[in-house]
């Protein structure tokens, strides 16, 4: 028997602290557990479906949809049960090859502003410059015919007079388009046998319904001034003026000098044998 280690005392020494680090999923339901809280309740606080609750804490980052949302829902995760999320999101690269390095834009953008851009032809100003040569050659020719040929001919029925210049014409007024007030020649053209009432705004504006002798009502609306309106009927006019003092009134051609005042309302009738006395 020989003195000496046994061969357990020849196994390598282990040091108790390097041990495996513990897992993504199986550190975040050690701290959930300690934290009193169920898969419902962390569901419920971060609005993390329960299916992948389950799979992120056994480490099946799939249902996830992605490493952008698995790094997600971790820190999501951490944050409900009090824990640290970067050294999970850390271990989570380490583990998946990590983030991808973002592609600088700035070069390419500047390669792309740089690049040399071909230019072809410039066909449109080469014709336009052919359209104003054309143009001008035919102008010159037509010039230079007229000066060789030309002759000063007057228009038949014209005298021309030598140093004469044509003198502007002058500008008139338009006339104004006057109404013909009513006079007592109207009497021969209003119809005997009907009642013509001829109603005209003549010193402002008037409210003015006119009716038939059948009550029908054959105009009701307002006369601005200088505006007139004229009625007929078989047997009898109706009338009301709002403002009977800004009206000029005839009756079956003869103009009716009533006095009436500035703003009274008035309610009229005529007929064919109106007015008795003119």
């Amino acid at each position: 028997m020989s003195i000496g280690n046994s061969p357990e005392d020849e196994r390598p020494f282990e040091d108790p602290s390097e041990e495996a680090p513990v897992s993504i999923g199986r550190a975040l339901r050690q701290a959930r557990i300690e934290a009193g809280l169920t898969v419902d309740d962390v569901s419920t606080a971060t609005r993390v479906r329960i299916a992948i609750v389950h799979a992120i804490e056994a480490d099946d980052f799939a249902p996830c949809g992605g490493d952008v949302y698995a790094r997600g829902h971790i820190r999501t995760l951490a944050r409900a049960v009090h824990l640290d999320p970067a050294p999970l999101i850390e271990r989570f690269d380490a583990t998946h090859g990590g983030r991808p390095a973002p592609t600088p834009a700035a070069p390419l953008f500047e390669a792309e502003r740089i690049r040399p851009e071909r230019r072809g032809p410039n066909w449109t100003a080469a014709m336009v410059a052919a359209i104003v040569a054309v143009v001008g050659f035919v102008g010159f020719t037509a010039f230079k015919g007229g000066d060789d040929g030309g002759s000063n001919e007057v228009a038949e029925g014209a005298t021309p007079t030598a140093g004469s210049t044509a003198s502007p014409t002058p500008k008139t007024d338009k006339p104004v388009d006057r109404k013909p007030e009513p006079s007592d020649s109207a009497i021969a053209a209003a119809p005997q046998d009907k009642v013509t009432v001829q109603v005209s705004a003549a010193d402002g504006r008037s409210w003015v319904a006119a009716k038939d002798h059948n009550g029908r009502l054959l105009f009701d609306g307002l006369l601005k001034k200088g505006d007139s309106k004229t009625f007929q009927d078989s047997d009898k006019i109706n009338l009301v003026l709002g403002d009977a003092g800004a009206i000029d009134l005839f009756v079956n051609g003869k103009k009716i000098d009533d006095d009436f005042q500035p703003g009274a309302v008035e309610r009229l009738t005529y007929t064919k044998g109106d007015p008795q006395a003119g």
